[in-house]
């Protein structure tokens, strides 16, 4: 029935683009939920330059992560003649068939921080380099804990997030490019076991999931300031983080005594926590730069201009390599806060307290 209703889509397609207007052109710009902080962020941003550039712009947002209003969503984007498509995906392999549809019409698709697979519709991908992302949390922990001269051994817990995103391929490879060598040879232990990927995910980066497991861990391992020691616990995101903060305070851990808590995305209850001595580290991907750069990137493909690209070898999405833009992550702690976020305009003072 769904590709029986795409086919019918696409052949009343090209009537509609043909009548549309080709002043002010259209762009249209899909974002996966407004339940976590960065992406209200980032579609703002996003709106606000375009509109500036003199774009006229569909922003629009799938619910809570809901993978069918993405899908209509798009359809709509497609039918009202959006000349380019910015899509940060919720499913990474969900967007194939509309795609398609996208693709005949001669729409140009940049994939938004989550990279579309199996798609040769996908035109470019702007994102930040997101194994260094990895590779920053899992060399903090390597930091923190003197892995490469103290003697060990220490106990760790892996969080990574949703399993459909195919930025956690890169998060969690990253940092297990650090942390497994440890891991291996016994300086790191993993007291659940819980080593793989599909064993640390967590569910739409859900707060509530990831401290339902880490209480689970808790329960089961006896994790406490006067019960076994936790020396650290990756955490790929600030929201899964702040569902391990949760966990570990229920189970007496303060400042002072908390593990080494990695996060990604200075948001706000994160960086509170930051600066209570909490979670450790957050990696700062600045979504102005991001969207900046995806700005650039739009206003070249509709002037017909050389779209500027710094990455042609790493992400294959499964039809080939896709042309990519990748933004520095850089990272953030309480001893550098105030440069990055406050100094910069990003957050107030008053944001954080």
């Amino acid at each position: 029935m769904r590709k029986l209703a795409t086919m019918l889509f696409a052949a009343t397609l090209s009537l509609s683009l043909a009548a549309g207007a080709r002043a002010g052109e259209r762009i249209g710009v899909s974002m996966p939920t407004q339940s976590l902080q960065r992406w209200n962020q980032d579609g703002a941003n996003m709106k606000t330059l375009l509109e500036a550039a003199g774009y006229s712009v569909d922003l629009l947002y799938a619910g809570d992560n809901d993978i069918p209003t993405q899908v209509n969503q798009i359809e709509n984007m497609i039918s009202t003649g959006c000349k380019v498509l910015v899509i940060a995906a919720i499913d990474g392999t969900s967007l194939t068939r509309v795609l398609d549809v996208a693709k005949q019409n001669g729409i140009s698709v940049i994939a938004y921080d989550r990279l579309i697979m199996n798609s040769d519709a996908v035109s470019y991908y702007a994102t930040f380099d997101n194994f260094k992302v990895g590779t920053t949390q899992g060399g903090f922990i390597e930091a923190k804990l003197n892995l490469k001269t103290a003697a060990g051994p220490f106990n760790i817990e892996l969080f990574t997030g949703d399993p459909g995103d195919n930025n956690v391929n890169f998060f969690f490879g990253g940092a297990m490019s650090i942390l497994k060598p440890y891991i291996d040879s016994g300086k790191l232990v993993v007291p659940s076991r819980q080593t793989t990927q599909s064993q640390c995910s967590t569910v739409n980066w859900n707060t509530e999931e990831s401290q339902k497991r880490m209480e689970n861990l808790v329960s089961a391992y006896g994790y406490g300031p006067n019960g076994t020691k936790l020396d650290a616990v990756l955490s790929s995101n600030d929201s899964v983080a702040n569902g391990v903060t949760n966990a570990l305070i229920g189970a007496g851990f303060r400042k002072g005594n908390f593990p080494v808590l990695t996060g990604q995305d200075c948001d706000k209850p994160s960086m509170k926590n930051i600066l209570a001595g909490t979670q450790s580290m957050s990696v700062f991907k600045d979504t102005r730069t991001l969207a900046k750069q995806v700005v650039k990137m739009v206003d070249a493909i509709v002037k017909g201009q050389k779209v500027d690209i710094n990455d042609t070898t790493t992400y294959d999405n499964g039809t080939g390599i896709i042309p990519s833009f990748l933004c520095d992550p850089v990272i953030c702690t309480i001893d550098n806060y105030k440069e990055l976020l406050i100094d910069s305009g990003y957050y107030t003072e008053a944001d954080l307290r």
